[in-house]
């Protein structure tokens, strides 16, 4: 096991969507694959949700205009980073900019999950040794996850999204598909990464998230990070991300990985993406921490807390503190929403 390092995660708890200013938080990353921080991180929606209309289990609730409620998932986990699955709703107390306020529905329920798969096919991904990373990466979150219950997408992107498999279980014809694919072109990922996520909420499935698989390069994007956390949280559509480490990323001078590198990448504006909308940045680099990372991602996803609230009347951002009666715990939840005002005619 590598030795602890020390990484700058910039201004995510906490996070104010209308400036996307934070301050700098240290934090340590006694693990390599590992999330760099289990603070709060999903931020709300640029506009205003409303009252949820149920359709079955497997289906998400779908909003109509007008204001009535906003959902919140979350993630609870000890500080030695295990899980918390078996709360109650009296477990959480919930403040809407400073004001306690009541949690109006609750559900634990582990649904099957919706995942799109978006890899990166750009140029920089043009090397067997990343290719054949990604196509490592996608088996073992395909070993995690249930063929009979969930199901995923392959979307591929260079400058453009392609979907290049609809819909479907997970299995070994998936990964096959990668590796006959070839990379091509500039990177665009932050742009794929808002358009996979308004896809993914088009199809009203319960539990869901983009999982991006990239080295990290964006040379060809129009969206900003901050951008496009904002449109993944109007949605709900956590991002996680996972960072391709082949042999090409190890420190010239050594055979080990360049770790000041990827730590910078994760406490950078790719780590921010990710943890803005509730998801998590992660570089693993072996089989043990790639199934690690995996198993981490799939069941975190499977075991969210879904909790609904009244949101306050007042246009804007509103700051969320979720907290449970146990100071052991560490709540990840979106940090706060936005209500719009009044129409203009």
């Amino acid at each position: 096991m590598h030795a602890a390092v020390r990484a700058r995660n910039r201004g995510f708890c906490g996070h104010d969507p209308a400036n996307r200013v934070g301050k700098d938080v240290e934090v340590s990353r006694t693990v390599r694959f590992g999330a760099l921080t289990l603070c709060g991180v999903l931020l709300a929606s640029t506009a205003l949700v409303a009252e949820p209309v149920m359709t079955s289990p497997q289906t998400r609730p779908t909003f109509k205009a007008g204001v009535s409620r906003v959902t919140v998932g979350v993630t609870v986990r000890t500080k030695r980073g295990r899980q918390v699955t078996d709360l109650d709703a009296t477990d959480f107390s919930l403040f809407d900019s400073g004001e306690a306020r009541p949690i109006l529905d609750f559900r634990r329920d582990a649904s099957p999950l919706t995942v799109s798969l978006l890899v990166d096919f750009s140029g920089s991904m043009d090397v067997a040794v990343r290719r054949d990373a990604a196509a490592e990466i996608t088996k073992h979150l395909f070993t995690w996850m249930i063929p009979d219950d969930d199901r995923v997408n392959l979307l591929t992107f260079d400058k453009r999204l392609q979907q290049v498999q609809p819909m479907t279980r997970p299995s070994d014809e998936i990964i096959v598909q990668m590796k006959n694919l070839r990379p091509y072109g500039q990177t665009s990922l932050f742009d794929a990464i808002a358009e996979a996520g308004k896809n993914l909420a088009a199809t009203g499935a319960s539990r869901r998230a983009v999982i991006a698989l990239s080295d990290g390069a964006d040379n060809a994007s129009r969206l900003t990070p901050s951008e496009v956390s904002g449109i993944a949280s109007s949605i709900d559509v956590p991002v996680y991300i996972v960072i391709v480490v082949s042999p090409l990323d190890q420190n010239s001078k050594s055979s080990s990985v360049n770790e000041p590198q990827l730590d910078a990448m994760m406490a950078g504006r790719l780590g921010d993406l990710a943890r803005w909308t509730g998801g998590d940045i992660y570089a693993p680099v072996g089989p043990q921490e790639t199934s690690a990372a995996a198993k981490q991602i799939i069941t975190e996803l499977r075991n969210q807390y879904l909790i609904a609230f009244e949101p306050g009347a007042r246009p804007g951002w509103h700051p969320i503190d979720l907290r449970t009666r146990d100071r052991d715990h560490v709540v990840r939840a979106r940090t706060g929403y936005f209500v719009t005002g009044p129409s203009r005619p």
